[in-house]
């Protein structure tokens, strides 16, 4: 699921890689509550879970790890969530490093996890094992059946704003670049987007609210027409070129690290992370994904806990910008083009990307109705969805498709 709905807090999927809840989940469940679940937990973890900690850490980790007591093992908690725990194990200061160890580690544990759950949970790891070694994300310290040791990265997470500044906008478009690049041992065929869209569908079709507040939302949702619109919005994508492509696929600023100590060099630092909708799609899709949530700004404590500002979706001129970076890093050969054969495919790019922005709005609009219905965290998905769908025919009626 999307990694920004608690309130400036992440959370990961109930399944990762687009995988969906189950259709049980829909039947039995009452309308979400508006009250956000206890997802703050203490700063202390409960001494199983500690002890558990200790001993991943002993066996997985060199150095000085191999020596430290349980009693002087540092952990505290990250983030509580309603999938994965974060907590943040450390080296006490007495304990001198022996080698290279880190003396900073991140634990991540898996909630329960469904047959479906785990096998994707495998796939996730699959990659995050794989960008590692590549150096596109965090280093992989250890993995087990309950969760993984990751790279504790000293970093924050990117503002809404800064999404626009030209010399971050371009790393970005450069670190996509890199990422579209990759040969990844997962199914090249591109049908993550529609195959995921299609099993939303059946559900929001199925789906009943009880609470008149939502109940009105959702039959203004469905006047129009949305099986009907996602058939129309196929025929359209089909008829667009766009490659296929390795793809992350939640691009946004909450899933961008600037690394510390970064913030006053020549060139910004960043990392993409949060890799769990990664698969092959269309590359038009996951850049109109990132220029469709430069207009959403989810760092807001009041409902609907988002702001959306339509004009933030990125000016011809800032989208030139980012294909021009993209293009340099994608095509090594593009330099040498002509500047008439450059402005060519930045033009074409132009088209591309923002038709495949329809397919984001109708995306996550759909994915809104389903998490109104099964999720406790306390975020207005319905107005989510609502304001998506409301994007989604703006744009279709400023490009006349």
């Amino acid at each position: 699921m999307k990694t920004k709905f608690i309130n400036g807090v992440s959370s990961s999927p109930s399944m990762s890689l687009g995988l969906l809840v189950t259709d049980n989940a829909l039947e039995v469940q009452a309308d979400a509550e508006p009250e956000c679940k206890d997802l703050h937990r203490s700063d202390e973890p409960d001494q199983p879970t500690k002890h558990k900690a200790f001993l991943w850490c002993r066996e997985f980790l060199h150095g000085a790890w191999k020596t430290v007591t349980e009693d002087d093992f540092q952990i505290n908690v990250i983030r509580g969530g309603l999938s994965n725990m974060l907590f943040l194990c450390a080296l006490p200061e007495n304990y001198p490093a022996v080698g290279d160890e880190p003396r900073n580690v991140l634990l991540r544990l898996y909630g329960t996890l469904t047959s479906t759950g785990a096998e994707a949970m495998v796939l996730e790891s699959v990659m995050f094992a794989i960008l590692a070694e590549r150096e596109l994300g965090p280093k992989l310290y250890g993995i087990f059946p309950q969760g993984r040791l990751e790279e504790f990265v000293p970093s924050r997470k990117l503002d809404l704003e800064e999404l626009q500044i030209p010399g971050i906008s371009a790393e970005i478009a450069e670190k996509m670049a890199i990422f579209h690049g990759m040969r990844m041992p997962f199914n090249k065929e591109p049908k993550w987007l529609f195959g995921t869209m299609e099993k939303y569908m059946n559900q929001v079709l199925r789906i009943t609210f009880l609470r008149e507040s939502l109940i009105s939302k959702f039959t203004r949702l469905l006047s129009y027409n949305l099986p009907q619109e996602m058939e129309r919005l196929k025929n359209l994508l089909a008829s667009t070129c766009s490659p296929v492509v390795f793809c992350h696929n939640d691009c946004q600023e909450g899933n961008i690290l600037l690394l510390s100590g970064s913030e006053t060099t020549e060139k910004q630092r960043l990392m993409l992370i949060d890799f769990e909708y990664s698969s092959y799609n269309y590359r038009g899709f996951d850049i109109g994904n990132h220029f469709c949530e430069w207009m959403y700004d989810y760092n807001c404590d009041k409902p609907p806990f988002f702001k959306v500002n339509p004009k933030n979706y990125p000016t011809k001129a800032q989208q030139l910008h980012f294909y021009e970076h993209y293009l340099s890093e994608y095509n090594k050969g593009f330099e040498n083009l002509s500047k008439e054969d450059q402005t060519k495919l930045k033009e074409a790019m132009i088209k591309e990307v923002n038709r495949f922005a329809l397919a984001s709005h109708f995306f996550w609009g759909l994915w809104a109705i389903v998490q109104a219905r099964i999720s406790t965290i306390n975020f207005g998905y319905m107005e989510y969805a609502v304001a998506r769908f409301e994007a989604y025919y703006e744009l279709k009626t400023k490009l006349g498709v």
